[in-house]
């Protein structure tokens, strides 16, 4: 394949469902493809960096946050980039999109669909480096992908139902090159990249709820808060579409009419 433009893959999945190992294998048949560099971007390395073995859910805002750096500086070079994270939450994966959007090149959402029966059975297998009850939370709290047509699934993986996963991927990256040959045969055809005011607002505001909540002291008032999120989207759906604009809005309103620890 000629392709030498390049491109986002944001893979999907529990910890365990075998995201690496899809990571490693994509990016090999990427090289063959493509003439362009592949690079992967693993949180799991930043994790180790800041609590070796341990998975600790309040490190995790600024390893996302670097991963994020590490994603847009490797797109930003004209590098391929994968995006190997649990990516559960719709936020994170309307994070990874914004900065596709921002440089105007493709993403393409990979699911790794492994039940939570075969993810925690391998976690076992490895000495449980992931406690199990953290792959029930995530587990519990991941988002469909339902409610936004961008955040469909480009193509869903379950090594269960694909016994051979070199013949996923090679079709996989058939239909990356054919998607991304549509856009270059028809230049003046432009995609409708940008989320909806109201979109955003929902994103950024429950991602911030999200890390509002895991202060255990904010979890007695957690109707409380979900109650001015609501009105808080309600009133201001039609303002505002900056994301660090939103957050710093959102906690002021949230100070003025609850008395909570902000983070």
């Amino acid at each position: 394949m000629s392709i030498k433009g390049n491109f986002l893959v944001i893979l999907v999945g529990l910890p365990a469902s075998g995201k690496t190992t899809f990571a490693n294998n994509l990016k090999n048949k990427l090289n063959l493809h493509f003439q362009v560099e592949v690079k992967i971007i693993d949180p799991d390395l930043l994790r180790d960096n800041t609590s070796p073995k341990i998975f600790d859910f309040r490190n995790e805002p600024r390893v996302r946050e670097k991963s994020l750096e590490k994603v847009r500086k490797y797109l930003t070079r004209g590098l391929i980039v994968i995006s190997d994270d649990l990516n559960y939450y719709t936020s994170m994966r309307h994070d990874l999109k914004s900065i596709a959007d921002d440089l105007s090149i493709n993403f393409y959402i990979i699911h790794i669909s492994t039940s939570l029966e075969l993810c925690l059975k391998r976690n076992e297998n490895r000495g449980k480096p992931i406690p199990d009850i953290v792959i029930q939370k995530i587990y519990d709290k991941f988002d469909n992908f339902k409610k936004y047509r961008w955040n469909y699934p480009f193509k869903t993986y379950n090594s269960t139902q694909f016994s051979d996963p070199v013949i996923f991927i090679e079709d996989l990256i058939k239909e990356i090159a054919e998607d991304l040959k549509k856009i270059k045969d028809k230049p003046t055809v432009k995609k409708s990249l940008h989320s909806s005011n109201r979109e955003i607002l929902e994103l950024t505001t429950r991602k911030y709820v999200g890390r509002l909540l895991d202060v255990p002291q904010n979890r007695s008032h957690k109707d409380e808060i979900l109650k001015y999120r609501k009105s808080y989207i309600k009133k201001k759906a039609k303002n505002l579409t900056d994301t660090k604009v939103i957050l710093e809005d959102f906690k002021r309103y949230l100070a003025k009419n609850l008395n909570i620890n902000l983070i």
